[in-house]
């Protein structure tokens, strides 16, 4: 059993609360990226707490770590809402990726060293897997953890927190908006990124970089918000199920 289906498999069966805030987390978090929890989307605690048995207080705090990913947007006296990001965020979350990270890459084709450039390419093996079995969930997180992987030669410092926070946002604009697993990052752009990288040929590494991150907003089809009525309880229910134990 995954990750995902452990931390489920624990909710139901009545595990801590942090077991339980991470399984509605993973489940919330699947159903948007699988585009079954469209944007506007509306999360009721009591719903949720229905849905997963467990108490409001599980269910906000599980609401409350989606929206410091970016998943969901908590309103004053609304409540909770799958993120909607408009077209101009969408647009300006990319810019500033493209501006942070081709300086990022000409700094670490510097700094790189064989080790680096081996996790670099286990991640590009996992990803080619993810992508190989069409799994868009694993290959958006991948295509995230892969650019964070080259921020961090670098360091933790300030940039690199800032650049996490960018590609968390991306990340669900790619989820939401991408067109098909592409969007999830170009694996070939990727290891030819790796490639210059290793190289130490920094000018290249930012160039591609930069035509990289221009190529996924490229790819995305940005749109409004759906007026269409969505059975939350039905979509999480189903959710669950993939992932209970047989």
């Amino acid at each position: 059993m995954n990750s995902e289906a452990s931390a489920v498999a624990r909710e139901k069966s009545g595990g801590g609360p942090g077991d339980r805030v991470a399984a509605i987390y993973r489940c919330i978090f699947d159903a948007v990226v699988d585009q079954r929890l469209p944007p506007g989307t509306k999360l009721t605690e009591e719903q949720l707490g229905a849905v997963f048995e467990v108490s409001r207080t599980i269910v906000r705090s599980a609401l409350q770590t989606l929206a410091h990913d970016h998943i969901v947007s908590i309103e004053r006296h609304r409540g909770a809402f799958v993120s909607a990001p408009t077209i101009a965020d969408a647009h300006d979350i990319f810019f500033s990726r493209r501006l942070v990270e081709s300086g990022i890459a000409l700094e670490v084709a510097r700094k790189i060293r064989p080790d680096d450039v081996e996790r670099l390419r286990a991640l590009l093996a996992d990803e080619r897997e993810a992508l190989g079995r069409s799994d868009r969930r694993v290959a958006i997180r991948l295509s995230g953890a892969f650019h964070m992987a080259i921020a961090m030669i670098c360091g933790e410092g300030a940039l690199t927190r800032f650049l996490a926070g960018l590609i968390s946002r991306s990340s669900l604009v790619i989820a939401l908006y991408g067109r098909g697993p592409a969007s999830a990052c170009g694996h070939d752009e990727h290891e030819a990124l790796v490639d210059a990288l290793a190289a130490g040929n920094g000018p290249r590494a930012a160039a591609l970089m930069a035509e990289h991150l221009e190529h996924i907003m490229g790819d995305l089809v940005l749109a409004g918000r759906s007026d269409a009525r969505i059975d939350v309880a039905a979509i999480l229910r189903a959710e669950i199920a993939r992932y209970r134990p047989e």
